[in-house]
């Protein structure tokens, strides 16, 4: 390799080779993959609910440790969390400041439907919440971005005229004759 004239070794004094910008920009991608978030910002809002949870933990946490505002407070957002299914245990306030954007995202409606088998990939369980074939409870949900909370996951069920439904109840003999009329 030749050596660098002035000029060059001038701007190569400003950059710094070791660390670069867009470290965080592959990270995310590799989440967004993972998760097959089609929209960045709802990535970026999952980031931000994290840091709130952060810096709220963070202000609990140099109120005495005594005080019963801090007691109410940090049962009523570590028990939030719980049930949201972001935790799993409500023992300590350093549960809540751990809390991550991917944990966020392992709430969404398709990646619940491939955890409980409804979708094979995560491609398809967004096809099916798109297209209008999954429901939570009596509402039918089109949005992938639906977060699921642990109680709301055991109604996530196909909707009564889908199509993948019938084949799932004609694979296993359940097939209702009324219900194709």
């Amino acid at each position: 390799m030749r050596e660098l004239k002035h000029h060059e070794k001038k701007l190569l004094r400003k950059v710094s080779l070791y660390s670069w910008k867009g470290d965080e920009n592959i990270r995310v991608a590799k989440i967004l993959r993972r998760y097959h978030i089609q929209n960045r910002e709802d990535y970026v809002a999952y980031s931000k609910i994290c840091g709130m949870v952060t810096k709220l933990s963070a202000k609990l946490k140099t109120l005495k440790t005594d005080d019963p505002f801090r007691i109410a407070m940090t049962d009523q957002l570590l028990q939030k969390l719980s049930d949201m299914g972001l935790i799993t245990t409500t023992k300590s306030l350093l549960k809540a400041e751990e809390i991550t954007a991917s944990a966020l995202c392992r709430r969404r409606i398709p990646v619940i439907m491939v955890r409980l088998k409804m979708a094979e990939t995560m491609r398809a369980a967004v096809t099916f919440v798109e297209q209008g074939q999954v429901r939570v409870g009596p509402h039918v949900v089109t949005d992938p971005a639906f977060l699921v909370t642990k109680s709301m996951e055991d109604y996530v069920t196909w909707v009564d005229t889908s199509k993948v439904r019938r084949a799932v109840q004609k694979y296993n003999d359940k097939l209702d004759d009324f219900d194709l009329l």
